[in-house]
């Protein structure tokens, strides 16, 4: 028996020094620490941290049972590692002895294992919660008492006594007051009030405004929406319709706490509401940010000591009130503002539709014929819901890839008669060399037999034609020479290139802007005001920030050679907002949607052709 003692324990220490030097490994790589073999004031628990729910209260208590002093927790977002530093060495060996291998403060009670460093990360102590508030951001900390907290629950209906609801949205309640939030454009329809107005429970807060009010465009609201949020739901960041509501947007948190992530453009500011404050969102904060939640269950916060730590998340309420506004805004932030946007899109639409043919002919096929060649050595590989697709056909079937480009996508599946066609001579060129059968034409005008093909894709084709009317129509090729029970797929760029906070590729490969500003950052706004005093005087086309959010939906793209010369190109670019895409699928005859979805920054949508007899 004592022997199988020994040999357990020499397998568990065996065990944990394999985890140790693993754990290790990815921590120097990571941030540079380095391991100690002699005990030092720097302790790193290796394999417990943020990401996986540790609160620095537990950490302390954990140490502490071990008779060992800290002076400081750091703990870093993101990581599954933290580290500690302790009072003296005495310390720091009483807590390794009695933590490493032996703690279970990990998930599910997961062993901690633990190693002296000889120093601690470069970023240490650094916070993303130092950061200024975006100007007219208010939080009032406990704004109503638990009392009021307990009556405005009853008034609305969220103390448990009924649920009823007016309606769901992603699993979670949402109620309405005064009048409807339509969630699909963020507006409301003045012409349809509701019988229920907002509860006179809601009175009592008012009048503790008055401080604010001043400045406000209005003193009590005339609309509230109350959304219930179990742990795990989040809202996509999104601004309040300028020309919906006027300013400010008022938001009380009830039952439990949440951290609201503020946006513009690469600046980010996370901000924490607590339990029964009041988030009052009026000028800049209100107009030229958007705000929105990320669907967690456990949020990172600072610690009572300056540090960071962790929270659960619990059910919380949220009570939004607004003001309608009658008439245009007339705010002074155009970014976000719609009522300033849509005078820009009608004089750009009919300046697009004028020049769609010329737009298009400079700016996408003569550049395109011109980076043939280094933008074919950069699409190699396929997208994978692009082959899955392509394998979901029966071998033998016909398929039309319009817009093949370098014809990467005919010989995803070697069992289907894969044909591709597309306007660029230069792309063309590399699809024949490849042996491939490709012939050129344009999508709006592609001669193949109506009703032939099993199944046609159009992989980042539509976005380059200049006008809704163009682009409806080269779908309605695409669904003209689809056989009944035929299905095509469509890619287009997304003008939002995030989703569910996670950047798309596109973004990602922006390193100058993921880290500080650089030289090279410079030189590119440097390049961009040159290309904009290259264009004519009449361009109504922005040009864009190459690995940015888009701010606008017609743009013009840069593209730099890789020659000598280094010539950049500018491609034309309609970039879709969501539900664009289907909205042009709709309109198609004899085809219904299948399936629509987001990749990777592209908005997708896969329909079918049916017979009439089917309709």
């Amino acid at each position: 028996m004592h022997v199988e003692e020994t040999q357990q324990k020499v397998n568990k220490a065996k065990k944990a020094d394999k985890k140790q030097r693993r754990c290790l490994a990815i921590i120097k790589n990571d941030c540079e620490v380095s391991p100690s073999d002699e005990p030092t004031t720097y302790l790193a628990i290796l394999n417990v941290g943020l990401s996986n729910g540790l609160t620095e209260e537990c950490l302390l208590m954990e140490a502490a049972a071990t008779g060992g002093k800290v002076v400081q927790v750091v703990m870093l977002p993101g990581k599954s590692y933290c580290f500690l530093i302790c009072a003296s060495l005495e310390d720091s060996q009483h807590i390794y002895e009695g933590m490493h291998n032996i703690s279970t403060i990990g998930q599910q009670g997961a062993v901690a294992y633990l190693s002296y460093v000889k120093q601690l990360p470069a970023n240490a102590g650094k916070s993303e919660w130092n950061k200024p508030l975006p100007g007219g951001l208010h939080v009032i900390a406990d704004f109503v008492s638990e009392e009021e907290e307990a009556t405005l629950l009853s008034a609305i209906g969220g103390d448990g006594r009924t649920s009823e609801a007016t309606g769901t949205l992603k699993h979670r309640n949402v109620k309405h007051f005064g009048f409807e939030f339509l969630y699909g454009s963020n507006n409301v329809d003045p012409s349809k009030p509701l019988k229920q107005s907002i509860p006179s429970a809601c009175d009592i807060l008012w009048p503790r405004l008055d401080s604010f009010a001043s400045t406000w465009d209005w003193s009590s609201p005339d609309q509230l929406t109350v959304n219930e949020y179990e742990p795990g739901h989040g809202i996509p960041p999104h601004v309040d319709t300028h020309s919906a509501f006027l300013d400010p947007i008022l938001s009380l948190s009830l039952q439990s706490d949440v951290v609201m992530d503020f946006r513009r453009g690469d600046d980010q500011v996370q901000v924490r509401l607590p339990r029964r404050s009041l988030l009052i969102m009026s000028g800049e904060a209100r107009y030229d940010w958007t705000h929105g939640i990320k669907p967690k269950h456990i949020d990172v916060v600072p610690s009572a000591s300056g540090g960071l730590t962790t929270q659960a998340r619990g059910k919380r309420t949220s009570l939004t009130f607004r003001r309608l506004r009658k008439g245009p805004c007339d705010c002074s932030y155009p970014a976000l503002c719609d009522t300033q946007q849509t005078k820009v899109p009608q004089e750009l639409t009919a300046s697009l539709a004028a020049q769609a043919v010329t737009l298009e002919q400079q700016n996408v096929h003569e550049v395109y014929d011109k980076i043939a060649d280094h933008f074919s050595e950069t699409r190699h590989t396929p997208w994978p819901q692009v082959a899955e697709f392509l394998d979901s056909f029966e071998p033998q079937s016909v398929v039309l890839d319009i817009g093949c480009g370098n014809g990467k996508y005919l010989g995803c599946n070697p069992q289907l008669l894969a044909v591709g066609c597309d306007r660029a001579q230069g792309l063309l060129a590399v699809g024949r060399r490849k042996g491939q059968n490709v012939f050129r034409c344009d999508c709006l005008n592609v001669p193949v037999r109506s009703s032939s093909i099993d199944g046609c894709i159009s992989i980042a084709v539509i976005h380059h034609l200049a006008t809704k009317e163009r682009r409806l129509a080269a779908l309605q090729e695409m669904a003209r020479v689809l056989r009944p029970g035929g299905r095509a797929l469509v890619y287009v760029w997304a003008k939002d290139q995030r989703k569910n906070d996670k950047k798309s590729t596109y973004l990602r490969q922006n390193k100058a802007v993921n880290k500080e500003r650089t030289t090279e950052q410079q030189q590119r706004q440097r390049q961009h005001q040159e290309l904009e005093q290259q264009l004519p005087n009449n361009n109504p086309l922005p040009i864009h920030t190459n690995r940015t959010e888009f701010q606008q939906q017609d743009v013009l793209v840069p593209w730099k050679t890789k020659d000598e010369q280094k010539t950049t190109y500018l491609r034309y670019y309609h970039v879709f907002e969501e539900q664009e895409l289907e909205n042009l699928v709709s309109q198609l005859q004899e085809v219904q949607l299948i399936k629509s979805y987001y990749d990777q920054g592209n908005h997708c949508a896969i329909f079918e052709k049916i017979s009439k007899n089917s309709l």
